[in-house]
């Protein structure tokens, strides 16, 4: 068991040197490649004898370059008719989405890193948004939960539990709510919500 978890941790510290957003899922392929080794090892492809009886090792692809082979970029299909709709009506583009989002198999995963601002009460609530739209983008629900938004703060280091609350409750013109209590669970997107997202989107452009 100890074992393991040092192959595992070996693993981790591997994928921390690809980019941040392609972290995931360069620690899954190495663990694949960890579990079909059999020793905890990547399989590499066993040279083929030439003619002469000497043997010619093949280069694996690298992490990077297997991680992004993945990666697609959204396509109208992948759209839900709310979220198209919600695109016409805001003069958006699906090319436009696709600098912000990417599909990776069946998930929708962002791009972005900068939320573009430094204030504290503003990531939060851009956090909420742009959550809101990728949960969209798939479901037509512009939503998102609490502890998702709690979450990716805390990871931005911008999570202020003093004001948390009252953050919410000064933009609830944006949101389901008159004011914000703890026992929300889901957050779903006003009208001006959705207005207030659109124009995200172009200044995150």
């Amino acid at each position: 068991m100890k074992k393991l978890r040092n192959q595992i941790s070996e693993l981790v510290k591997i994928a921390q040197e690809c980019p941040e957003n392609l972290q995931q899922i360069c620690f899954e392929i190495l663990l694949k490649h960890a579990i079909s080794g059999g020793e905890g090892q990547p399989a590499v492809p066993q040279s083929e004898p030439k003619g002469n009886g000497a043997s010619e090792k093949k280069e694996p692809k690298s992490v990077i370059e297997q991680a992004s082979q993945t990666q697609d970029d959204l396509l109208d299909s992948d759209l839900h008719v709310k979220t198209k709709r919600f695109l016409a009506k805001e003069k958006l583009t699906i090319e436009q989405l696709s600098q912000l989002f990417y599909k990776e198999g069946e998930q929708i995963l962002p791009l972005y890193d900068d939320l573009k601002t430094t204030r504290t009460s503003e990531s939060q609530i851009r956090i909420t948004l742009l959550q809101s739209l990728q949960n969209a983008i798939r479901t037509g629900n512009f939503q998102t939960t609490v502890e998702a938004t709690r979450e990716e703060a805390t990871t931005r280091k911008c999570y202020d539990m003093n004001n948390w609350s009252n953050n919410y409750s000064n933009n609830a013109e944006l949101f389901d709510f008159e004011k914000y209590s703890i026992k929300l669970q889901t957050i779903t997107l006003s009208n001006k919500g959705k207005e207030e997202l659109a124009n995200l989107i172009k200044e995150m452009l």
